[in-house]
């Protein structure tokens, strides 16, 4: 069975395969394209596909889904979402600039029942193919960007957004809306980006929980449950984990001293350097630097 990837009229301008965490791409995988008008063939695919139109103006398109033709105009935060197992075909009628998200069902499955409780089945997506959330679209958007940056601490937050954006995902298609789902709407993907920046400036600084808390402007013990239920991580693991991320990429340096290097990345000392780095690496910063200075 081909994939979606393989029949889009023009190769993905980006795309998150190869160039994430295997822990990210396990979650999703992101191709943004934009292409001239064209068709695409009536194809059925095993995985499900999220379609975020980037373009500022409204454009047709006719989708096959399934029995059903629609013939619609596609407007800017609109998305579509065509489920596995079900006959999909388009039809560009202008010049289109898309973000395509790839979920696997089995995947998408796990991630629902373990980290949100809750069920998502196949005919719940059926049910609402299209939809404007500007909150979805924002997540996706950010997801993009992390990918296109390729920047210093790039890697963790693409994942992180890709977290936010399943859950968002589910938000809009859960079997109900839970507390837990309601809760988490409250921590939005602009939230999570004055978070990074503040983390990505001051990561070298002695920072509290409570400081990045008053940066998204919400309590300490408030944020600390939206972070946990929506990124995955604690603050506090989320801090340490980038900090190890930033110690890594200075010690493929190898003029650098590794105490130089912690105290950079907001350590207390080497030996607590050297601690947080095998429990997120699996080794410690001199076998790290060994292997990649």
């Amino acid at each position: 069975m081909r994939r979606y990837q393989d029949i889009y009229p023009s190769a993905p301008i980006l795309m998150s395969d190869g160039s994430v965490r295997p822990s990210a791409a396990e979650l999703l995988s992101l191709e943004y394209f934009e292409a001239e008008p064209a068709s695409m063939p009536h194809e059925v695919f095993s995985q499900h596909h999220i379609l975020i139109n980037l373009k500022a103006e409204p454009h047709r398109v006719e989708n096959w889904r399934g029995e059903e033709h629609r013939d619609f105009t596609f407007r800017k935060n609109e998305v579509i979402v065509t489920p596995s197992g079900i006959k999909s075909g388009w039809r560009w009628h202008e010049h289109s600039r898309c973000i395509v998200i790839t979920l696997d069902p089995a995947m998408l499955e796990a991630f629902t029942q373990n980290e949100l409780g809750k069920v998502l089945t196949h005919q719940q997506l059926v049910d609402t193919p299209q939809f404007e959330d500007a909150d979805l679209t924002a997540a996706a958007t950010m997801l993009y960007e992390a990918l296109r940056q390729s920047s210093s601490g790039s890697q963790i937050m693409f994942e992180s957004l890709a977290r936010i954006f399943l859950v968002k995902l589910v938000e809009r298609y859960g079997d109900e809306q839970s507390e837990e789902l309601a809760f988490s709407r409250a921590f939005t993907p602009a939230h999570y980006k004055r978070v990074l920046d503040f983390v990505s400036q001051r990561f070298g600084d002695a920072i509290s929980i409570e400081d990045i808390a008053r940066e998204a402007g919400l309590s300490a013990s408030h944020f600390t449950r939206l972070f946990k239920r929506t990124v995955g991580d604690t603050p506090h693991q989320f801090l340490m984990r980038y900090r190890v991320e930033q110690a890594a990429k200075m010690l493929a340096d190898k003029s650098k001293a590794a105490i130089e290097v912690a105290h950079a990345c907001g350590f207390s000392d080497q030996p607590h350097m050297s601690r947080v780095f095998k429990q997120y690496r699996g080794e410690t910063p001199s076998a790290w630097q060994r292997r990649h200075a």
